[in-house]
C-alpha cells in the first residue's frame, strides 16, 4: 500500500518512513508542496500524510489544491496547540490531524483508522446498499452521494458520517459515536473534528438541497438529520 508522505522535516521523514515501512507500507518522502501537489494527484497513493508547515508552499495550499481533483484521505500534521490550523484543514477537506511532535504509533493509528473509513469497515452496511432520505441517496459500493440524482461531492469521512447520521434518522447521534464510527478513534476533550466535519456537510448539502435536508445541532449530545 502506498503512502505519501510531505513534511520538510528529513530527519522525521527518514524516521517515520522506517516505521510505517515496518508496519508493511510503501512510503515515497516528498519534502516541498509543489512536488506533493504533482504525486498526490497521481493516483499511485491511498492516502497522504501532510505537514502544514512546508517552505515553498503552505500545507493548507496543498490540501485545497488536491481536494480540488481528489478526495484521496489526508492526514495533516499541524503544530501542537495551534488549533486555527486544524480546524482550517478540517474544514478544507482533511480527513483528520495529528500533531507535532508526530509520535509513529500514534501516527500509526490515525492511519489505519482512516483507512478502515475509507475501505468501509468501520460503517455497519447492513444488508441494503443504497439508503435515501427525502431526495437524498448514498449509494455505499459506489461511495456516491446525490440529491435528485445532483451529484453531491463528499470526502470519504463526511461520506462515512452522513451514511451514520440517514441510518439512523429517526434519533440524535450523539459526538460519540460520529468520532468513533465516522473518524475511527474516540472522541478527544476539546476535540472539534466532528463539528467540523458536520459544517462543511451542511454546506454541501445547502447548496442543493436548501433546508429539504438539514442537519440539526443537539446542544451537547450531538445531530440528527432532518
Amino acid at each position: 500500500m502506498n503512502i505519501l508522505l510531505i513534511d520538510d522535516d528529513v530527519e522525521l521523514s527518514q524516521m517515520l518512513s522506517e516505521y510505517l515501512t515496518n508496519e508493511g507500507f510503501n512510503i515515497k518522502s516528498v519534502y516541498l508542496g509543489k512536488d506533493a501537489i504533482d504525486e498526490a494527484l497521481s493516483g499511485k497513493y491511498r492516502v497522504a500524510i501532510l505537514d502544514v508547515m512546508l517552505p515553498d508552499i503552505n500545507g493548507i495550499d496543498v490540501l485545497k489544491s488536491i481536494r480540488q481533483h481528489s478526495n484521496m484521505p489526508v492526514i495533516m500534521l499541524t503544530a501542537k496547540g495551534d488549533n486555527i490550523d486544524r480546524v482550517l484543514g478540517l474544514e478544507l477537506g482533511a480527513d483528520d490531524y495529528i500533531p507535532k511532535p508526530c509520535y509513529p504509533r500514534e501516527l500509526l493509528a490515525r492511519l489505519r483508522a482512516v483507512l478502515r473509513r475509507f475501505d468501509e469497515q468501520t460503517v455497519e452496511l447492513g444488508d441494503d446498499k443504497k439508503y435515501n432520505f427525502n431526495g437524498l441517496t448514498l449509494d455505499i459500493p459506489q461511495r456516491l452521494c446525490t440529491w435528485n440524482g445532483q451529484v453531491i461531492d463528499l470526502t470519504s469521512t463526511e461520506f462515512n458520517l452522513l451514511v451514520l447520521l440517514v441510518k439512523n434518522s429517526e434519533r440524535v447521534v450523539t459526538k460519540e459515536e460520529l468520532s468513533e464510527v465516522g473518524l475511527g478513534r474516540a472522541r478527544e476533550l476539546y476535540d472539534r473534528s466532528v463539528d467540523v466535519h458536520i459544517s462543511n456537510i451542511r454546506q454541501k448539502l445547502y447548496q442543493v438541497a436548501q433546508n429539504d435536508v438539514t442537519i440539526e445541532t443537539i446542544r451537547a449530545v450531538g445531530y440528527r438529520i432532518r
